[in-house]
């Protein structure tokens, strides 16, 4: 567990962050954008649970919680050296719990016929919201995992796209399964 008894430490004043690993990385290194990415995406979903029913809402938390998982192995570069703790690394199991809850959400909500806007309902739109900021996270982690040097776990990126794809069903299921979407109607205003 962590414990915070100091909320500033002045140690980041000249620009730079601890990994959890204990090196010092500039605060606009890549990896440390791509784990703030993922804090951004977690706050937007902490604006959606305000709006959120009672079932979505426990699945938003579970996502909540991943996502601090997340950012813990994205701050934990995989290097030559073991450390000598077992890093937090996303695993597996929560992919798939992910895609039980998309298949859950989606199950009853009908098909789409047109790209759905951001918006329709509070809890909608700051789904949308958290899901294009997740995109974003997605493609630093890409970009990170192609930068020579730098190791992510593939589980990153596979939860990332995975809970994209989860925001935007959570997003229609906000909108009373589909009825309150707000369909893109191709050269309306022309």
């Amino acid at each position: 567990m962590v414990t915070l008894n100091r909320i500033y430490t002045r140690t980041g004043d000249k620009g730079t962050t601890a990994l959890a690993d204990g090196q010092r990385r500039s605060k606009g290194d890549l990896r440390v954008e791509t784990y703030g990415t993922v804090d951004e995406t977690n706050s937007c979903i902490g604006l959606a649970r305000l709006h959120a029913d009672e079932h979505l809402d426990r699945m938003l938390g579970a996502v909540q919680n991943d996502l601090f998982d997340l950012g813990a192995d994205l701050a934990t570069p995989e290097g030559p050296e073991k450390l000598p703790y077992e890093p937090l690394r996303i695993v597996p199991s929560q992919v798939e719990r992910l895609e039980r809850d998309i298949d859950a959400l989606n199950a009853t909500i009908p098909p789409i016929k047109s790209f759905v806007l951001p918006g329709g309902s509070p809890c909608a739109a700051a789904l949308h919201l958290a899901r294009t900021v997740c995109r974003r996270a997605e493609r630093l982690a890409v970009r990170l995992s192609e930068t020579e040097g730098e190791v992510i776990s593939p589980e990153a990126v596979r939860y990332l796209n995975r809970l994209s794809d989860f925001l935007f069903v959570a997003s229609r299921a906000a909108n009373r399964n589909g009825e309150d979407d707000v369909l893109w109607v191709p050269g309306a205003n022309r």
